[in-house]
């Protein structure tokens, strides 16, 4: 190998071993005469890498280098063939010498390399004469490529007030250039925009403020806007440049007290107002926001501190005034209140120096005068009365007043809703309430009633106004009702007893109250006729025992003792009333029980009263009274029919029950052969339908009337011609009558209509007398008539 290709080699192919070089010079030097220290095998190839620098911008192909194989004697019988990545397209090589070019303009940032493959055939048998070899095509960079940031636009936040070189933000470019190969890709960082405010670490790209907190006041300015310029070729001069911008907001912090906007406020109110309306709202103003903005109001003196409150709106940080207890302009008519206003978050004092952290206001409130209702003096009254108070008794009085100071005029009455039964009533001019009906505390111990004060006012407009105020009347008790017994006492004496034995215990009642409780007294009547007999023992405790006085009692001689009993009690007036206990005498056992006694106590003794045999005698009348009425219902129901059958052989009776079609039926016969069997009708149309809207009414003829039935003949014309004027609306439920039977008549008028007596004057026994055909019907009407009597 030449000195020549040995130079190429070493700048080509950086891999190539040097002791296999020497190795190989030595072996030629000696001419394979000498002997060898270290034999190796020589390769066949003398490359495996080239360099190629990207972006060529020539017009003829790039030359790469030269492929040679040691086989290569120059005579054109070797043949070199490429493959891999981009051969025959961007890599082309002379079959013939092994001249290898690129064809197209390369990039180094789509693609940093190329492996390909070469081999050497025998031209004219294609025998592979060296085994296929691999190499590598890289690309040198060159500066093509700008710096780009990851972003576009950064939108970063930093709270205000804060420190000179608190860290923002950190912005990122990266280059596509080859970072291993020269300062192609080597960035350096810088602020185009936004001093002085901001500033931009040169390696990392961090951003960082640059004034102190006097100056990133948020109140003052609140965005920024900063632009960082990146710039390869470790920012010397040439090297690319790439810019983002950087939008930098400040963040609020609460360095601003509230402040009022003023120092007075103003507000009216009428007195009528109630507690919790508003009267007015206060504002204060803070620069901050959100939280830090938020704020909270309070009185804190002012004669009108226990008057009114005050409360935050918490969506307008308003103050609203508010109405705490009732006002009354005759007292006082004007308030003065000092407010207090401050933040609900903890305030940062470092830049407030000297100024406070709470701002105050005054706010003066007057009052309005406002035409009242009257006003009792008291809420409610109570009042006393006995209950046997006379009528017109004063029980008390109310009084109301008006509050204006006007001294209108006040009326009172009762409100009748409150005093149904009226027993009291009121004096409209001085309130004094009276009895007007007797009272009874039995009945009722308690009247609440209401009194009513209206005021005719006059100072602002002729107005009345009314108010109710509640009056509890109480009823004293007197000692006006005499005790009775508790209950009704009846109880039994054995004829065979022993004297002093006590047979019953009885108790009182009393509808008084008094004040020290009942107290009761028993004795027995000093006019009674059988003291001999019994005797009342007061036990002292409002009960008493009666006793007999004898050993034995006759139920033949005197079977029931009524012994009256004197009931007094103890209260002032003394009331006292007589009752009865009614004693039967029975026959007992020898332990006393009972055994017989007369009718009366055995019904007494089965429980059975005088009101309960009252009330089972009564049952038993009704009772047979339901059964005769059903009795007489039943025999109604089956009185025999006038034609028991069609084959009844007794007589040749014709029903007559067949009712026909009413008065319009005038197409079952010619009546007018009743009347003259010379008057003939034709043309006779029927009126139990409704003729069609065609018909026209029908021809009539004259009926020449005979000598002795012009008063028939004048009836039926009038009924034809009434009936004729409406032919479309028979009369169904119409009476119409169609012939007149005249005067003179034998059997008189069968309708009951023309009749002049009614069917219960009719006496059908004459019909007995026509036969035995007419008989049937006799007792048939005959027996309607008893019944009906009956």
């Amino acid at each position: 190998i030449s000195g020549q290709i040995e130079a190429w080699l070493f700048v080509q192919t950086p891999q190539f071993h040097y002791e296999d070089l020497l190795a190989e010079k030595e072996e030629d030097r000696d001419g394979g005469k000498g002997e060898k220290l270290l034999k190796r095998f020589k390769r066949g190839w003398m490359w495996n890498q080239f360099f190629l620098q990207e972006e060529y911008t020539g017009s003829d192909k790039q030359y790469i280098g030269k492929l040679q194989s040691d086989m290569d004697r120059g005579d054109g019988t070797l043949k070199y063939i490429l493959s891999g990545d981009g051969a025959g397209d961007i890599f082309t090589i002379d079959e013939n010498n092994g001249d290898l070019h690129a064809n197209k303009r390369l990039d180094r940032e789509d693609k940093a390399f190329y492996t390909l493959r070469a081999t050497v055939v025998n031209k004219n048998t294609g025998i592979k004469l060296e085994p296929e070899t691999e190499f590598i095509v890289k690309l040198h960079d060159i500066n093509d490529n700008e710096p780009i940031f990851t972003e576009e636009l950064y939108t970063v936040s930093v709270p205000e007030r804060s420190n000179m070189g608190t860290s923002v933000t950190q912005v990122t470019a990266t280059d596509a250039d080859d970072s291993m190969y020269g300062n192609s890709a080597k960035l350096r960082y810088s602020i185009s925009q936004g001093h002085p405010y901001f500033s931009v670490e040169p390696d990392t790209g961090i951003i960082r403020t640059a004034l102190g907190p006097g100056e990133m006041d948020r109140e003052k300015r609140e965005h920024y806007q900063v632009v960082i310029e990146a710039k390869d070729m470790a920012g010397q001069r040439g090297g690319l440049t790439g810019t983002t911008m950087v939008n930098i907001t400040l963040t609020d912090v609460n360095d601003n007290p509230p402040r009022f906007s003023q120092s007075i406020y103003q507000f009216s109110v009428p007195e009528s107002m109630k507690a919790g309306t508003p009267v007015g709202r206060i504002k204060a103003v803070d620069k901050d926001l959100g939280k830090n903005a938020e704020m909270f109001y309070n009185v804190v003196g002012g004669d009108g501190l226990d008057m009114f409150d005050v409360i935050t709106d918490k969506d307008s940080q308003e103050g609203i005034i508010t109405v705490g207890k009732p006002l009354d302009y005759e007292k006082t008519r004007s308030y003065t209140l000092e407010i207090q206003v401050q933040n609900t978050q903890t305030l940062d004092t470092r830049f407030l120096g000297y100024l406070p952290t709470k701002d105050m206001a005054t706010v003066r409130i007057g009052i309005e005068d406002v035409d009242e209702p009257p006003l009792f003096e008291r809420a409610s009254y109570v009042m006393e009365v006995k209950e046997d108070a006379a009528v017109g008794t004063a029980v008390g009085s109310v009084r109301a007043m008006d509050p204006d100071g006007y001294n209108s005029p006040v009326r009172y009455s009762i409100d009748r809703r409150t005093d149904l039964d009226r027993l009291f009533n009121v004096h409209s001019g001085n309130g004094s309430v009276f009895i007007t009906r007797p009272l009874d505390r039995e009945e009722a111990a308690w009247h609440n009633i209401s009194v009513i004060a209206t005021e005719f006012s006059m100072s602002f407009s002729f107005n009345y106004y009314i108010l109710r105020g509640p009056v509890y009347i109480r009823l004293l008790d007197v000692n006006d009702n005499a005790p009775t017994f508790a209950s009704f006492y009846e109880t039994f004496v054995c004829e065979k007893t022993k004297a002093g034995q006590k047979i019953q215990t009885v108790s009182a009642l009393d509808a008084d109250d008094p004040a020290g409780g009942h107290k009761f007294f028993f004795s027995l009547a000093t006019e009674g006729a059988y003291r001999g007999n019994f005797t009342v023992r007061d036990n002292g405790d409002n009960t008493a025992g009666v006793l007999t006085r004898r050993s034995s009692y006759s139920r033949l001689h005197k079977s029931v003792y009524l012994v009256p009993v004197v009931i007094t009690d103890g209260d002032f007036p003394m009331q006292s009333s007589t009752g009865t206990l009614t004693v039967r005498v029975c026959t007992c056992d020898r332990e006393g029980n009972m055994e017989l006694c007369n009718a009366e106590a055995q019904t007494s003794s089965a429980g059975l009263s005088t009101g309960a045999l009252v009330a089972i005698l009564l049952c038993v009348i009704i009772l047979l009274m339901i059964i005769v009425l059903f009795a007489a219902l039943k025999k109604q129901k089956k009185k025999e029919p006038l034609i028991i059958s069609k084959e009844d052989v007794r007589d040749n009776v014709v029903s007559y029950n067949d009712e026909g079609g009413g008065e319009e039926d005038t197409q079952a016969f010619d009546i007018g052969a009743l009347r003259n069997p010379e008057a003939i009708e034709e043309s006779k149309q029927r009126r139990d339908i409704i003729p069609s809207d065609t018909l026209y009414p029908p021809l009539r003829q004259t009926v020449i009337p005979s000598r002795d039935n012009a008063d028939v003949r004048d009836f039926i014309n009038q009924r034809v011609q009434d009936n004729d004027n409406n032919p479309t609306a028979p009369p169904y439920d119409s009476l119409a009558t169609y012939a007149y039977e005249g005067t003179g008549s034998v059997a008189e008028s069968l309708s009951s209509l023309g009749s002049a007596s009614s069917e219960g004057d009719q006496d059908y026994n004459y019909l007995s007398d026509w036969g035995p055909r007419f008989r049937k019907l006799a007792d048939m009407y005959g027996a309607e008539d008893s019944d009906r009597d009956s």
